[in-house]
């Protein structure tokens, strides 16, 4: 191997990473900033003498438009297309079905699942979609989302070593295998890698993966983070007692086709029984209750709020059930569709001297109404404290009224364009789901996973296709795919590319490999492989994954042939430690997850520095044993 010399612009571009990991790890500014500045000043040193080959300034910003910054802007909108349609919300329900709502049940189940997606869509596209299911998950079990992100993130990355279709290096590792076979001699040729062939590997490191957060997951993953607002977040019944002093939970009932309720009037149930009926599931529908006149048919099951006492004593008097938690009620009262609203009627308000019987109240505006807060008193049909309770159905509004109301969030926004209520309630999902629109979203969803699949077309214009197939069917709006976009990953991603492209075109890269591969030379053939293992883990924190196996698969293959090793299992050696990136967020799926979590660069130093380790030790292991 020629000798390469150490020259200015290495010890530049050197000085230069150098800068970046402190800006990283200390976080002085934050990381997509630094990511900027990063940018600007590589720009600016490729105008000084003797420092061109830095970056090519008429190139610069080509990071912007690079394949896999598009590709992250278009998954980030088709993911969002997805979740328009409330497909992700049935998604996030069914995994809180089969998991609960413990953290020990939960990560494995996401986390497992992302991996398997992951390992035939690129990784980014699968932690993408999984985004919104995973916002859910938290919002509804309570377990922060600092502690469910990464590992799904660190999952998403691990199951792109499942097939050589999972991640760029695996999908040109066979191309660089056919350039370096031209050069070899025919008793060294390598064979190329079938789509399965890393399966085996693959499969032990999303497992390894899954085990380090079951196992250390209390110990690596940040803490809680900040509740949200009552509102957004909270429970239905922390909220009233927190507020109104209304003590009430609510409750899922079995009641009896034999029961005394069968053909009793819901309205009367309630003032009786001093409590509220608030929705039913009857014959495997579950729905709001809308007109309190509406008899109880049975065999069904009904949602009830009110203190527990009273709802004991009420279940045992008619024969009924008491569920230890929500079941079929689960989705219509998790806090990411529905929650407690709170509504002033204004001076000039339609509806001051009408009752919300008048009114049909849950019917046509889609409130449920808990409580009338009227001056100091707050008048309620469910009995807390010295107060007793109010038939609140019958009860003329007033200006000035705050009714204090469960309602879906999609009827709330249609309620904050009526003049005659004031929504005060701000902190809830403002954008209405598109249900109707599922079939059009799904469809583009499957044309896109089709075109990656099974077309040589660029993943860009694969995902691209979906995304704009889903804003002409009208899935979602153009201003709705410009917010769905976190454009700080995408400024921290496209600012770092011209550092990775200076690090290969000083030569910095090459002079660093062959460093490190001088110091190796004359070591058993395993401690080679794992210094290329190494060696291609280190490039691909400051450079990208793709650069990272272009530059190193060739040096790989020459030390195996050299050391008298097999050169396709150095060359894959590489293929799989690019992936090997958790220490920093410089990864795209990495840098995906930071903002939503909250994540600083030091949670990655933590739980990524035991995760690299373990993905060397594993993945080691079995590329010996396999092949």
């Amino acid at each position: 191997m020629e000798h390469i010399a150490f020259t200015t612009e290495m010890a530049v571009v050197m000085a230069t990473l150098a800068f970046t990991v402190f800006l990283f790890v200390s976080e002085i500014i934050r990381v997509d900033l630094a990511a900027i500045l990063i940018l600007v000043i590589v720009g600016i040193l490729s105008y000084m003498p003797g420092l061109e080959n830095l970056a090519d300034v008429n190139h610069l910003f080509d990071g912007f438009a690079s394949n896999a910054v598009i590709s992250i802007i278009a998954v980030m909108i088709v993911g969002a297309g997805l979740d328009k349609t409330g497909i992700m919300n049935k998604v996030a329900a069914v995994i809180l079905k089969r998991g609960g709502t413990t953290e020990a049940r939960v990560v494995p189940i996401v986390s497992g699942t992302v991996g398997f997606i992951s390992s035939f869509l690129q990784n980014v596209g699968a932690a993408a979609l999984f985004l919104p299911v995973v916002s859910r998950i938290s919002a509804r079990s309570g377990i922060p989302l600092s502690r469910l992100l990464m590992p799904m993130g660190f999952c998403a990355i691990l199951g792109g070593t499942m097939t050589m279709v999972g991640s760029s290096p695996l999908i040109l590792l066979n191309d660089l295998i056919r350039s370096a076979n031209e050069t070899l001699p025919a008793d060294a040729k390598m064979a190329e890698f079938g789509l399965f062939s890393v399966t085996p590997i693959g499969f032990a490191l999303v497992l390894t993966g899954i085990i380090y957060f079951m196992v250390l997951g209390k110990f690596v993953l940040p803490g809680d983070v900040d509740k949200v607002d009552a509102s957004s977040g909270q429970g239905t019944s922390d909220y009233l007692q927190r507020v109104y002093g209304l003590k009430a939970d609510v409750y899922e009932v079995d009641v009896p086709a034999n029961s005394p309720l069968v053909g009793q009037i819901l309205a009367d149930i309630n003032l009786e029984n001093n409590l509220y009926i608030i929705s039913t599931y009857y014959k495997g529908k579950v729905s709001m209750v809308q007109i309190l006149t509406a008899e109880i048919a049975a065999p069904c099951r009904l949602a009830i709020i009110g203190k527990g006492v009273i709802v004991e004593a009420f279940a045992k008097k008619y024969g009924l059930t008491i569920r230890p938690a929500l079941d079929v009620f689960a989705e219509e009262f998790a806090p990411t569709n529905a929650g407690i609203a709170e509504v002033v009627i204004p001076p000039d308000s339609k509806l001051i001297g009408q009752s919300p019987r008048d009114l049909l109240l849950r019917k046509t505006y889609g409130l449920s109404l808990l409580a009338i807060h009227r001056g100091e008193e707050t008048l309620s049909h469910v009995e807390y404290g010295e107060h007793h309770p109010t038939a609140i159905g019958l009860v003329p509004f007033q200006a000035g009224d705050m009714l204090v109301a469960h309602s879906r969030w999609e009827n709330l926004v249609r309620i904050k364009r009526d003049r005659d209520f004031v929504v005060v309630t701000s902190d809830f999902p403002q954008e209405e789901l598109r249900p109707q629109k599922v079939g059009a979203a799904l469809f583009f969803f499957l044309v896109s996973l089709t075109m990656i699949l099974f077309t040589d077309v660029r993943l860009s214009l694969c995902l691209l296709t979906g995304a704009v197939g889903m804003l002409l069917s009208k899935v979602m709006t153009i201003d709705e795919a410009y917010r769905a976009v976190g454009w700080n990953t995408v400024f921290l991603l496209a600012s770092l590319i011209p550092l990775g492209q200076a690090v290969q075109n000083t030569g910095t890269a090459e002079w660093i490999a062959q460093q490190i591969l001088t110091l190796l030379d004359g070591w058993p053939i395993w401690a080679l492989q794992g210094g290329v293992a190494i060696l291609a883990t280190a490039f691909s924190l400051v450079m990208s994954n793709v650069g990272a196996t272009v530059l190193l698969v060739p040096l790989a293959v020459s030390i195996a042939v050299a050391a008298g090793g097999n050169p396709a299992v150095f060359a894959l050696t590489v293929a799989i430690s690019t992936s090997n990136s958790f220490i920093i967020p410089t990864h795209q799926v990495n840098a995906l997850i930071m903002g939503p979590a909250g994540y600083k660069v030091t949670d990655f130093v933590r739980s990524g520095g035991i995760m690299t380790v373990l993905f060397l030790i594993v993945s080691m292991v079995m590329l010996n044993i396999v092949f």
